[in-house]
This record gives structure tokens, C-alpha cells and sequence, in this order.
């Protein structure tokens, strides 16, 4: 029995949750991946996935041995690819964790650089929600962490910082007015999540200085909601149809803002601000491919506790500071 090669079998079953997935995905038939746990159990002497008919779980031993083994897999790639860094190109399969907004309005537009930079670096992107810690199944995870700091046996790496701003469509500010102060949102439409993750209204502040404290604070609570939803994609999409106010990330209406598709409101009170890292497991050697794509992102999106798409729209918020968080579930819900 290639002890490696069943490892590597087991954990593939587990991760993708069946013995015929896991069988495609290796290229193997369902016979030989069969055989290879069964193998790998019989060698152990112990159970360690238990089967029924519709579903597969781990037992206590089976955890226990995955954890292993999957350090154990990580640490033969580590070593491959230090030997071979001096003389190879990146090159392989790359796994990358990254939240739905961020995927779609910032990374999928500058992956076809890195892809003309390293065609040998095929890439697999799993966009599963919120992400605030790393996956040790993927490469690189990025994350997106707001009043919570940096925690975990990883390494992370900063990208950018990204404000919530307030704003509308053109259109609708022509028809409804430009609002000069918090304040004057209750006369206005507002497009935001839900009551249930929206608690105790939103916080601006202006005028916050290099130790966050700010000159003027206004808790603004929505009377007129005309849409509320979690899903950030929809309410990005009423906001260009001019349908009221919103709450969106700086990287999600950065190519509205340049177009003047869409207007920051209240350019001089901030509301949130999060972080975002590029993060990996903590490891010796990275393979040449990971250590690739960790400094294209850096280089895309600078690498600093700067907001680079307010920036470039011309309309950063004036002074520096981390503003305020509405909340750990509303930050979740915002950077979905």
C-alpha cells in the first residue's frame, strides 16, 4: 500500500464529501478509492469515516487522523516545491477563498493579468459567504475583518482598507435632494439589510482623528427602508436604478463612482471600515505559485491601511481613522 497515496485519497473523500466525487475529481475509478480507505483503515486498525446510505462522517479518530494528515500532505508539497523553486516557473493548481462581492466586483477583473503573468497557474475560487478565517483546505483565503484584529495560526498579508459609504444615483439625488447631514436621511429612501442584522441603527462619525476619536457622532436610525435585503449584488443594483440611498462597500461601487453612475453621500462622515488581508496557513516554504499570487494582490491593491477606490473616485473621507463597526453581523451581511 502507498501509505501517501491513500492519504491523499482519504482526505479528497472528506473534502469533497463522497467516494464517487472524490474518485472523479482524482481520476481514479470508485473501486480504487474504495480500496485505498479501506486499505488506510485496515493498516490503522482503526474506523475512520463511518458510511450510511445517504451521508459520510468522521469518527473521533477519523478527526483526529485528518488534521494529520492533512499536515502531513502540506508538508510533502512544502518540500517538493522548496526543491524545485530555483528552478521552475509558478506553476499548478491554486486554491482561493474569497467572499461573493469581492470576487466579483474586484478580483475576477485583474485575475486575467495574473493568468497572462503565470499561464502555468490554473485556479480554482470558492466564493462561500463571509470569509474571516482561513480555509486549510485552500492557499489563500481573503479576508474581510472589520473591529475584530488578526487571530489564528496563519499568515496574513494587507491589501487595502475599505470604507461603507453612502450613496445614490444621480438621478435620485437630483429628484430628492443632497443630504448635508446625517440628519437629513429620515426624509430619504434607504436601501439596506434587514431590521434583524441592522441593530442599534448606524453610527456616522466626522472628523475622527489619528487616535479615532471623532469631532461629531450621529446615530442615524432608518424610518423610510424601501428595500432591505442581505444580498449586497441586489441592493448595488437598485441603488444604480436610482431607487434611494444605500450602504456599500468602496470596492463594490468603485467603477460606479468613476463613471458617475453612482454619488458618495456624505463624503465627510465615515460609517465602517474593514481590513481586507490576503492570509495562508502558517508554512516554512510556500509553493512558488501561492507566493506568486500573495504578491500580485499586494501590487493590485497596494498593500496598505488605505482605501485605493475612494481614491481614485476622488471622494476619500477627509482625516484617518477605522471607523465604527454597526456590528459584527452587519459586517458580515455587507461584505457577502
Amino acid at each position: 500500500m502507498d501509505r501517501l497515496h491513500s492519504m491523499r485519497i482519504f482526505a479528497k473523500v472528506i473534502e469533497v464529501g463522497g467516494f464517487a466525487a472524490a474518485a472523479r475529481a482524482l481520476d481514479l475509478s470508485a473501486a480504487v478509492v474504495t480500496r485505498a480507505v479501506a486499505d488506510l483503515e485496515a493498516h490503522l486498525g482503526a474506523r475512520l469515516i463511518q458510511r450510511t446510505t445517504r451521508r459520510l462522517s468522521l469518527t473521533d479518530t477519523g478527526e483526529a487522523y485528518l488534521e494529520r494528515v492533512r499536515q502531513i500532505l502540506a508538508d510533502v508539497e512544502e518540500a517538493e516545491a522548496l526543491a524545485q523553486a530555483a528552478v521552475r516557473e509558478p506553476a499548478g493548481h491554486l486554491r482561493v477563498v474569497c467572499p461573493p462581492a469581492f470576487a466579483v466586483h474586484q478580483l475576477a477583473k485583474h485575475l486575467p493579468r495574473f493568468r497572462a503573468r503565470y499561464p502555468q497557474v490554473s485556479l480554482e475560487l470558492t466564493v462561500p459567504g463571509p470569509v474571516e478565517t482561513v480555509h486549510e483546505s485552500h492557499d489563500v483565503s481573503i479576508l474581510m475583518l472589520g473591529s475584530k484584529p488578526l487571530d489564528g495560526h496563519f499568515v496574513a498579508r494587507r491589501l487595502a482598507r475599505s470604507e461603507v459609504i453612502t450613496c445614490a444615483s444621480p438621478d435620485y439625488l437630483e429628484r430628492r435632494g443632497r443630504p448635508r447631514h446625517p440628519s437629513e436621511l429620515m426624509g430619504h429612501d434607504s436601501l439596506l439589510p434587514p431590521s434583524s442584522i441592522l441593530q442599534g441603527g448606524i453610527s456616522f462619525q466626522r472628523g475622527i482623528d489619528a487616535r479615532g476619536h471623532a469631532e461629531e457622532t450621529v446615530v442615524h436610525e432608518p424610518q423610510a427602508t424601501v428595500l432591505s435585503t442581505a444580498h449586497l449584488d441586489t441592493t448595488y443594483a437598485a441603488a444604480l436604478a436610482g431607487m434611494g440611498i444605500a450602504g456599500l462597500p468602496s470596492f463594490v461601487v468603485a467603477d460606479a463612482l468613476l463613471e458617475h453612475a453612482l454619488e458618495r453621500v456624505l463624503p465627510e462622515w465615515q460609517v465602517l471600515t474593514t481590513q481586507i488581508y490576503a492570509a495562508i496557513p502558517t508554512r516554512k516554504h510556500l509553493p512558488a505559485r501561492t507566493r506568486a499570487f500573495l504578491d500580485f494582490l499586494v501590487e493590485t491593491f497596494g498593500g496598505e491601511d488605505h482605501d485605493p477606490w475612494l481614491a481614485a473616485a476622488g471622494c476619500e473621507t477627509p482625516g484617518y481613522g477605522c471607523g465604527p463597526a454597526v456590528g459584527d453581523m452587519a459586517l458580515r451581511a455587507a461584505m457577502a
